[in-house]
């Protein structure tokens, strides 16, 4: 219609503008780490030896426990300071840390196993770095490599698996095959381990201990044969 005013929009810098609602940023989901995983130490010490206080890194990984200092203190403590000699298997190295120590305490051989080929590789950057020669790192299935090697090679094999797998059953079965009769073989679990438990593979308990989560057994192969430790 002649004559009638028009509408104006609002002019900018008005108060119309400065009120519009700022656009909303899209949520960005943060990647979820495991607490248990966030609790787990970035580095172990190694206790005594040549390489006493040697810092070992520890990487962020799933199922990754070093074994606390209290308990491998015990541990070797139960052993003696003095491995000369010895050799000694670390399946599930994981962080080295009883490896190492061993390696450490004067063991003649000392094998490591692990899986996860980042985690290899950094026992291995350690190994370099501490000139460790008595030492040999393996990227392999720990459980596989134990059930084709053959008997009575260690004076000393570790088994520190992951506690959420069904691993400890078989591992201990095929440990205890490999360990030499009068041998020693570490068991760390979430559970206790019987003279029942051990009997079928021709162990015994030699010393326990509970700490917190952990329950660490020192095994001794007594002899017997090896019908009952051999799996497939």
């Amino acid at each position: 219609m002649a004559g009638a005013k028009q509408k104006q929009g609002p002019r900018f810098g008005s108060r119309a503008f400065a009120d519009v609602p700022p656009r909303k940023k899209a949520a960005v989901k943060k990647p979820t780490v495991s607490p248990d995983i966030v609790s787990v130490p970035r580095e172990v010490r190694i206790i005594g030896g040549e390489w006493k206080r040697s810092k070992l890194p520890v990487g962020l990984l799933p199922g990754l426990r070093p074994t606390p200092d209290r308990v491998r203190e015990t541990l070797f403590n139960w052993l003696g300071a003095d491995l000369t000699g010895w050799r000694c298997l670390d399946a599930f190295a994981g962080s080295g840390a009883l490896g190492f120590e061993a390696a450490s305490r004067g063991a003649a051989a000392v094998v490591l196993l692990e899986r996860e080929v980042r985690q290899a590789r950094s026992l291995e950057e350690s190994k370099q770095r501490l000139k460790a020669d008595g030492l040999q790192v393996v990227a392999t299935d720990a459980l596989s490599w134990m059930r084709r090697s053959a008997p009575d090679a260690f004076e000393l094999v570790f088994i520190d698996p992951p506690y959420d797998g069904d691993l400890l059953t078989p591992a201990l079965a095929a440990a205890s095959r490999l360990v030499v009769q009068g041998g020693y073989i570490y068991l760390e679990a979430a559970h206790a381990y019987s003279a029942d438990d051990l009997a079928p593979l021709s162990l015994t308990v030699h010393r326990h201990l509970h700490a917190g989560r952990v329950h660490a057994h020192l095994l001794r192969r007594i002899g017997g044969d090896y019908t009952a430790a051999h799996t497939t």
